[in-house]
């Protein structure tokens, strides 16, 4: 993984120079398995970021915005009980490794100093968050309890003693020599970069990749000058945050790593580039977990709905054929003289036909004549009937369709408090029991994302329909510009301008392509109009509307510009 015990001691580093000093203002727990702290330092106000995620496991600043629980979970009221208003004395790491202590000091319940100890280990799926009494050495609580019957070596749980991780007793990578790395390198047994993980401490696979790939052929003299060159700007806290978008694979590190070819982003700080990197990631997870159950009954109601489209289209077929009925019928009275009751069919001249061929037509044994012609005109009445029904209901079928493939993009750019907005949505629209709705004190005015464009214009978008609805009927005025994805499910865009500059459209069209279908494509058609030339038509569906009055554009999504115009 690219958070390896380097990176780590990067970001060690770096949490050092902002927060040491700075006094705990506030602890929440957003999600399961992170806390976010925030600690007034250096005159402001900085959140520190940190998870236990399974797979998204780090620390960090953070500028990102989480949303609370109304009832905060055991650990986080354990954490405020001890840690709220202490001071951050120091942030340390065992060696090259990735477990980071926060030292704090505070007062206890009576008024005396105490020392408390925050473990964070980084370990995959084994990551933890422990807060520890330093002077007993006792757990206090960890966000995650590991019983005895669960690791033998150490126990996690409250009142256990702390047990430090097992010591991996390698070498340190950035005071190593070459002769070091020549003895630590067996070159006769091959996989020298897995040899590097396992003989120097805080190396992951992606930066001995590098260090291989910088010697070209390996050998005695290339690899240990290749290490020695690529650990020199880490030795020197010379760092140069990086994220590289592979195309298939997105990576990051602090420092540049040219074996791997992509497009480059430099950011300043490392924090700056894990918000970057994870911006969607570890949300998008925990949006799958809450969404679960709405993403399976949308596909439901998708399949249900495209089959549905295609018995109708069948239905129709059929009943177009309402005129054939219509023709027996008049035949058949035609030649009433020629029928007599208890004959199971008749052929008669086709007058329709040039060139006068018969036609067999079945009969009623039971019927006279006259109430088997009158069985046909009835057919063709009851056909002709159908078609208008079933195109009234192939219509309704196809705004089905098209609500739930909108709600399908929505929940791949929602947030979890955009969850619970489809969740509700879907609940009004009777799709959901509203007994499974957690029921709320008073209507939120639901939250509308604000973008600023590069000449400082604000521009608006929506990510659900109950935010496209709001945005376009209640916030935008008549004459700003209103923007969405041509015959593309997306967001509704607003951009708080009458007259905005052509820089303006361009970016407010990359954020109305970005949050829709087509956020993965190139030259993606977006319409604009002004906000008065849309409209919703009686009965529709939530976030549906029609306009005219349009032009179009054709823009790339960029996740990079539009994360830097979002306020």
């Amino acid at each position: 993984m690219a958070f390896d015990g380097l990176f780590t001691k990067v970001m060690v580093e770096e949490l050092n120079e902002a927060l040491t000093g700075g006094r705990v203002n506030k602890i929440h727990q957003p999600y399961k398995n992170e806390t976010i702290m925030v600690i007034r330092a250096r005159g402001k106000n900085n959140k520190l970021l940190i998870s236990a995620h399974p797979s998204y496991a780090r620390v960090q600043l953070t500028e990102t915005v989480q949303d609370n629980p109304s009832e905060p979970p055991l650990f986080c009221i354990m954490m405020r009980k001890h840690l709220d208003g202490a001071i951050l004395e120091n942030i340390r790491q065992f060696g090259l490794d990735r477990t980071i202590v926060f030292e704090f000091k505070g007062k206890n319940e009576i008024g005396d100093i105490s020392y408390k100890d925050l473990y964070v280990e980084i370990m995959g799926r084994h990551s933890n968050i422990l807060l520890v009494d330093k002077e007993k050495g006792t757990i206090i609580d960890s966000i995650k309890h590991v019983p005895s019957s669960m690791n033998s070596y150490r126990t996690i749980l409250p009142g256990a003693e702390y047990v430090e991780p097992p010591a991996q007793h390698k070498q340190n990578p950035l005071i190593a020599d070459s002769e070091q790395v020549t003895r630590a390198v067996d070159f006769n047994a091959g996989k020298i970069a897995k040899q590097l993980v396992s003989a120097f401490e805080g190396l992951s696979p992606l930066i001995s990749n590098e260090i291989v790939s910088h010697a070209g052929l390996a050998n005695r003299e290339t690899v240990p000058s290749a290490f020695l060159q690529v650990m020199a700007p880490l030795s020197k806290g010379a760092y140069s945050p990086v994220m590289i978008d592979s195309g298939d694979k997105t990576y990051f590190y602090m420092i540049d790593l040219p074996h791997i070819q992509g497009e480059r982003t430099y950011l300043k700080t490392v924090s700056s580039l894990l918000d970057r990197y994870y911006f969607g990631k570890a949300e998008r997870d925990r949006v799958r977990q809450q969404a679960n159950d709405l993403e399976r009954l949308i596909g439901n109601e998708l399949q249900k709905n495209r089959s549905k489209i295609h018995k109708l289209e069948r239905t129709l077929a059929e009943a177009e054929n309402a005129g054939e009925y219509q023709r027996l019928g008049e035949l058949l009275t035609a030649n009433l003289y020629a029928v007599i009751k208890g004959m199971k069919e008749i052929d008669v001249i086709n007058y329709y036909d040039e060139n006068g061929a018969t036609v067999t037509i079945t009969l009623d044994p039971q019927k006279n004549p006259a109430d088997n012609a009158q069985k046909y005109f009835s057919r063709y009445q009851k056909a002709k009937h159908a078609v208008i029904v079933v195109q009234e209901q192939i219509e309704k079928t196809k705004d089905e369709i098209r609500y739930f493939e909108a709600l399908l993009q929505q929940l791949e750019s929602a947030s979890p408090r955009d969850i619970e907005e489809i969740r509700e949505e879907l609940a009004e629209e009777g799709y959901i029991k509203a007994r499974h709705i957690k029921k709320k004190k008073k209507a939120a005015v639901p939250a509308i994302e604000e973008y600023v464009s590069t000449d400082g214009t604000v521009i608006h978008a929506g990510k659900n329909n109950r935010q496209n609805d709001y945005l376009t009927n209640k916030v935008a005025r008549r004459d700003d510009i209103w923007l969405h994805t041509k015959d593309i499910p997306g967001s509704h865009v607003v951009i708080r301008s009458d007259d905005p500059s052509e820089e303006t459209m361009l970016e407010a069209a990359m954020i109305a392509a970005y949050y829709s279908k087509a956020k993965d494509s190139s030259s993606v058609p977006v319409d604009y109009t002004k906000v008065r030339y849309v409209k919703k038509p009686s009965g529709a569906k939530p976030g549906f509307v029609i306009y005219d009055n349009q032009h179009t554009v054709y823009v790339t999504p960029d996740e990079g510009q539009v994360m830097a115009m979002k306020k």
